[in-house]
């Protein structure tokens, strides 16, 4: 069978699917948190970064949806080369996520604390076992210069009472062997974005303390410096341009302000950027700008949008909220977000407008389930946003004017594959990548067939 044989069976048997209820989808956050406590903020910070999902994956710069952009059409995907349909179901290998990084995909799961396999043919290439258990909802979460970052549990062993806290490490491993490098242990079992980043020349982690960033070399693992803050502080992480910022508030409930330090890649010095009022959370980054959410109006509905560039400029806006939310994502200009309701939002960070509302188009699960829905990805060449739901529907929206251009269904399972574990998807060039527990299914969406 040829390689447009091949395609075009997959295509008829992906692409049927009737979606007579819309329902929405929503990048929920992972509802279920490793086994030992964590202190409040880390979970509050984890949560709204998980939502945020402050590594889309690329950037996108559209603007404010003008009548041009608008009239421009949605280009039909193209596949890369070598590439061909596949699926995988290798058990314990990917419950816990996959990474896209070129043409490979690195994933996470309970035997496997990282597994690399070929983005075009979903062969795997090699694995790292887990360090006694495989829980959480963590991954490999950066690659860069041949080497993988992932976690890992700090032990196999009992401790002499016979009990077992295994703790977390901060590991890098060889892409091409998948040997491990070097291990460096955290001070708690928080795995989120906030734990670990990318910086320029090192990796910033938050260890050895719970008030500590440190940057560690990302060949041997030494550190190279780090920056503590004081008690009663709790300070949220994030990377523009691989420069590091700090947002640090009072931890109480309400905090009076918020303010934002700049960290020298090279030393770790601090230097104050602004203080904002009122406790802000980071809603994500986008390119040399983060976004974060500020106090709601009196009725809950309107919530207060700042950006902030690296070189200082600060504007802000009123979002309003509609509907129940489910999540929401900063790709690009534009905050997406999703409601219970079923509706998906396109909002300005630059004018503040609601760019477009409409359905989402594909089946949500009850909110008080255990399973969520995968976190929207962004194809910048098509100007196409994907959605993919527990069920295994797909649907993809014209970016510009939220209306849906394609839609499918894959199996992948069952709904709610694990807990923490939502589903996913990415993608690798044009190339959706669906993955709901250990089973992963790699297709081209076909625009407009």
């Amino acid at each position: 069978m040829t390689t447009e044989q091949v395609e075009k069976k997959v295509r008829e048997t992906l692409h049927a699917v009737a979606l007579d209820q819309v329902r929405a989808p929503g990048d929920l956050v992972e509802k279920v948190v490793r086994r030992r406590s964590r202190r409040r903020f880390s979970q509050a910070a984890g949560a709204a970064v998980a939502v945020a999902a402050i590594t889309v994956g690329a950037v996108f710069g559209f603007g404010g949806g003008g009548a041009a952009e608008q009239d421009r059409p949605v280009r039909p995907a193209a596949s890369p080369e070598g590439w061909k349909p596949w699926q995988s179901g290798v058990p314990g290998a990917s419950e816990r996520g996959c990474l896209v990084d070129g043409s490979a995909l690195y994933c996470g799961g309970s035997k496997f604390d990282a597994a690399k396999f070929d983005a075009n043919t979903g062969e795997r290439l090699w694995t790292v076992k887990v360090n006694r258990e495989g829980d959480g909802p963590d991954h490999p979460f950066a690659v860069r210069d041949g080497v993988v970052y992932a976690y890992r549990n700090h032990t196999a062993k009992n401790l002499p009472d016979g009990d077992y806290r295994g703790g977390t490490d901060l590991m890098a491993v060889d892409a091409d062997t998948g040997d491990v490098l070097w291990a460096v242990e955290m001070p708690q079992d928080d795995r989120t974005a906030q734990a670990a980043m990318l910086i320029n020349g090192a990796v910033l982690a938050n260890t050895p303390s719970l008030r500590t960033m440190s940057a560690l070399d990302p060949l041997t693992g030494k550190e190279k410096w780090h920056h503590t803050w004081d008690k009663g502080i709790v300070c949220q992480r994030a990377v523009l341009s691989g420069v590091p910022y700090l947002l640090c508030t009072q931890d109480t409930e309400e905090p009076d302000d918020t303010d934002v330090f700049r960290l020298d890649p090279a030393t770790g010095s601090a230097k104050k950027v602004m203080t904002l009022p009122g406790g802000q959370q980071l809603i994500g980054t986008s390119g040399d700008r983060m976004v974060l959410g500020g106090g709601k109006g009196a009725a809950g509905k309107d919530m207060q949008l700042t950006t902030i560039s690296g070189s200082g400029e600060q504007t802000s806006h009123s979002y309003r909220i509609e509907g129940e939310p489910a999540g929401s994502e900063v790709i690009g200009d534009r905050l997406i977000s999703v409601s219970w309701q079923g509706k998906a939002s396109a909002y300005s960070l630059t004018t503040g407008k609601t760019l477009w509302t409409g359905p989402v188009g594909v089946k949500m699960p009850d909110k008080d389930t255990m399973s969520g829905i995968a976190s929207p990805v962004v194809s910048a060449g098509q100007g196409v946003v994907y959605f993919f739901g527990p069920t295994g529907d797909l649907s993809g929206l014209d970016l510009r004017t939220g209306k849906q251009v394609w839609r499918g269904h894959v199996d992948t399972g069952k709904e709610g594959a694990g807990l923490g574990n939502s589903p996913q998807i990415l993608l690798y060039e044009d190339v959706l990548v669906a993955r709901n527990g250990s089973k992963i299914v790699s297709l081209l969406p076909r625009i407009g067939d």
